[in-house]
């Protein structure tokens, strides 16, 4: 009687080749375990992915722009000698306003306060003062990105040296920026810029770099928090507020990470879904695939998000009640949609300088006011899709000629707050209707957009959920919101990536410290597994 071959076992193996998991990857093949990446699509990179969405024309399909890609891991995992190439966003962020005006956002101060004291010089100067001051916040903030979040759980010594490593992070700060740092996590972003400027165009502005992604109206407590978030280090040089566009598109950088990791011995399977992770004697043993395959690892790394994990991969008689629980009350509903062209021309935005560069005339974000921010909330929130849309704006072929051909552009669109569920109809019905709703909105900031377009791709909440695995279209894989930040992350009491689960670990954006494209939680989970694995818990 013939016998089935064997299956190769591994040390490792990560479940998704989304950024952080191959991130995760990378360092534990560096480190020397024989590691396997498994990936449900034909290509690797999840969300941060360069697509053909038109013959010869490619976009970056869902993230977009770069900006706290950690230092770090370009430099450890030598990402720029596997083709990684970054340019500035300069501005790194600009609005169009109804009236047929631009305002741009420079990396240099000074440029930027020239642009602010036409509209307020009281709100220039304000600008400048609370900017010093909120960098200088965000650098307390910055260490904890790459290290697990304090274990609020520690008793004894280790709880002292926990208290002490979280306490010397703080060493020197004042009483006056204790209060600032508490108000701005708890504080709402609204509430903040009534306070602090007087000028609606500079509000619009600042509102434009924050809440994206989140579940969130600006008025909403915690809101603020994302004034320190955006002014964290990313980038080759670790500069606070990077933005930056990456040169073939955000797939370029899991491209690198790829190569990188397959230098380091790592095994990328594509087209490889998982089913679930094997548990036998509260262990993860194996990877099981969709079509039976059992594949034995010492260690499961899952860069899928909480809820597909543990709710999805693991069976729930190996998980404890409680702590399905908890996961199953994750707040996800993702609150955004993608919308990509493909144009004969290049959009041409009322107010925009006739001597604006390709870099300026690169990205514009048509943000509404603050409260109008707030009446799209409440509309989405409903379920239903607002008639007016806060869509940012990217045209990356202008600094990016590799993307289309000649005589051809890419934008890219990030709509905010829509409804996952919708209260009447499917989004595959509806789908169109809310393409159709962003080329109005862009149309009455650029006219020539609408006879320009080639080509569009739609991807709605439930298509994020479909095509790239985020539960309900969260791309996040969670809000963040501070009751699911830091030790809360994705749930109190599993914070540090390990789970109930012995030797299965989170490793995606649904770990501390959260979302966005920076490789953090793929480097802080592997850190966490390789300390265990030297512990000889793993083997």
């Amino acid at each position: 009687m013939a016998t089935q071959p064997a299956v190769k076992g591994y040390d490792a193996i990560v479940i998704g080749a989304g950024h952080n998991g191959l991130t995760a990857a990378a360092y534990l093949a560096r480190a020397g375990l024989s590691t396997l990446v498994l990936e449900r699509r034909d290509l690797v990179g999840g969300c941060c992915v360069t697509e053909e969405i038109a013959p010869g024309c490619r976009a970056s399909t869902t993230s977009y722009i770069a900006s706290m890609l950690r230092p770090e891991v370009i430099r450890d995992l030598d990402l720029g000698a596997h083709g990684l190439r970054m340019v500035p966003c300069e501005p790194g962020l600009q609005i169009a306003l109804p009236e047929g005006e631009t305002i741009p956002w420079w990396s240099g101060m000074d440029r930027t306060l020239a642009e602010l004291r036409r509209h307020s010089p009281r709100d220039a100067e304000t600008f400048a003062r609370v900017d010093a001051r909120l960098k200088k916040l965000a650098r307390y903030l910055q260490p904890y990105f790459l290290e697990p979040p304090p274990d609020v759980h520690a008793r004894g010594l280790g709880g002292l040296a926990e208290l002490l490593r979280t306490g010397r992070r703080f060493y020197g700060i004042s009483g006056d920026e204790i209060a600032g740092m508490v108000s701005f996590m708890t504080g709402s972003l609204g509430d903040f810029l009534d306070r602090h400027y007087e000028s609606e165009k500079i509000k619009r502005l600042i509102l434009a770099n924050n809440v994206y992604g989140a579940h969130s109206s600006p008025y909403r407590p915690g809101t603020a928090l994302g004034l320190l978030f955006h002014l964290l280090s990313g980038g080759e040089h670790g500069l606070q507020g990077f933005y930056g566009h990456v040169l073939g598109g955000m797939g370029a950088i899991t491209q690198a990470m790829a190569a990188a990791g397959r230098k380091l011995g790592v095994t990328i399977r594509t087209a490889a879904p998982v089913a679930r992770v094997a548990v036998r004697g509260g262990r993860a043993r194996a990877v099981v695939l969709e079509d039976g395959t059992e594949i034995p690892a010492k260690v499961v790394l899952s860069n899928a998000d909480p809820k597909r994990t543990f709710l999805g991969l693991v069976e729930a008689g190996d998980l404890p009640a409680d702590f399905r629980q908890a996961v199953r009350g994750i707040k996800m509903a993702g609150p955004c949609a993608k919308v990509n062209f493909v144009l004969s021309e290049e959009p041409k935005v009322n107010g925009m300088p006739a001597d604006a560069d390709p870099g300026r005339r690169s990205l514009f974000t048509l943000v509404p006011t603050l409260e109008a921010a707030e009446r799209i909330y409440d509309v989405a929130r409903t379920g239903e899709v607002p008639e007016e849309l806060w869509v940012d704006c990217v045209v990356a072929s202008n600094v990016d000629g590799t993307l289309a051909p000649k005589g051809r552009h890419i934008m890219t669109c990030f709509v905010q707050y829509v409804p996952y569920r919708l209260r009447q109809g499917t989004w595959d019905e509806k789908r169109e209707a809310l393409g159709d709703r962003v080329v109005d909105t862009i149309a009455a900031y650029a006219p020539n957009v609408p006879g320009s377009i080639v080509a569009r791709q739609v991807l709605t909440p439930l298509d994020l959920e479909r095509v790239y695995g985020l539960t309900e279209g969260n791309i996040f894989h969670g809000d963040l919101v501070l009751e699911q930040l830091f030790f809360m992350r994705p749930v109190a009491g599993w914070a540090r990536y390990r789970s109930p689960v012995a030797g299965l670990y989170l490793c995606g954006a649904g770990a501390h410290p959260g979302g966005g494209v920076t490789g953090a939680p793929g480097y802080n989970a592997a850190r966490m597994v390789l300390k265990d694995w030297r512990a000889g818990r793993l083997r």
